[in-house]
């Protein structure tokens, strides 16, 4: 098998967040999928075949962390429709077909992608009793964001506490399916991003994402009934870093970043 590594959400090599992509003409079986993922040992690793012609999706996508199979990854997805584009593999927009339903990503003049996919559904919950704790910072306030995402959103004072933030990552497994995203509003939008955000999911053997493009899609809307717009750029503060630029048109969530492969193997096994 061919496989790739993919710097995603990242116009340069060793930032953004990596994924691992295997083009296949067929699944094998999930153990041999997740063992795969798990000596790949990046966040996710996408594993994709293409589907016979004239039907709703072009290829059919999964995404395996180390630990397990989600529901709905951005970064991977990116990588992945990076990939079919520089291989020649796939002209123009692809259609993933998902657990979350069909995707689309479509290549752009500048080289970025934009992923469609569909907006976190977002619902307000009293924070859990401990998380300020486990997560060493008080919630302004607390959101669900539903099954695609699995994760509890939660609001901080400012770009300072959430760029701070060392949690304890086993406490933090308790209070949602995948884990926490954290944000706040930018310090300074001159600097080119209008929200800052960390998540971290130890519930799928991740301790912290360096880019999550799944976590945008409930940022998205939660930062455009704050802030105003539809079209606002995210900055991922993880070591890596990463950017998002989200467009927020109604139950969709346009994504956008670059990606970049570092390495193109063969795996022997």
């Amino acid at each position: 098998m061919r496989i790739r590594i993919v710097d995603a959400f990242t116009d340069r090599a060793f930032a953004g967040n990596p994924a691992g992509v295997l083009l296949l003409d067929s699944f094998p079986d999930d153990d041999r999928l997740q063992k795969i993922a798990l000596e790949v040992n990046h966040a996710e690793t996408a594993f994709a075949h293409r589907l016979p012609g004239g039907g709703e999706a072009d290829w059919a996508l999964r995404w395996f962390t180390p630990a397990a199979e989600v529901a709905m990854c951005g970064h991977a997805t990116l990588a992945t429709a990076h990939v079919l584009h520089t291989t020649g593999a796939h002209e123009g927009a692809v259609r993933f077909a998902t657990r979350s339903g069909v995707l689309v990503a479509t290549p752009r003049e500048d080289g970025s992608i934009t992923l469609d996919f569909p907006t976190a559904p977002l619902t307000a919950v009293e924070a859990p009793a401990g998380v300020a704790e486990a997560l060493g910072a008080e919630p302004r306030s607390t959101f669900d964001t539903g099954p695609n995402v699995g994760d509890l959103l939660v609001e901080l004072a400012d770009e300072k506490t959430v760029r701070a933030l060392s949690p304890d990552l086993r406490a933090l497994g308790a209070y949602s399916q995948r884990g926490i995203i954290a944000t706040a509003r930018a310090a300074d939008p001159a600097q080119g991003y209008d929200f800052v955000s960390r998540c971290f999911f130890p519930n799928v053997g991740i301790d912290e994402d360096p880019v999550t493009g799944s976590a945008h899609t409930a940022l998205a809307p939660f930062w455009s009934q704050r802030l105003g717009g539809t079209i606002l750029t995210g900055l991922q503060a993880s070591p890596r870093s990463g950017r998002v630029r989200t467009e927020l048109r109604g139950d969709r969530t346009l994504l956008s970043g670059h990606a970049v492969t570092v390495i193109d193997g063969e795996l022997l096994a």
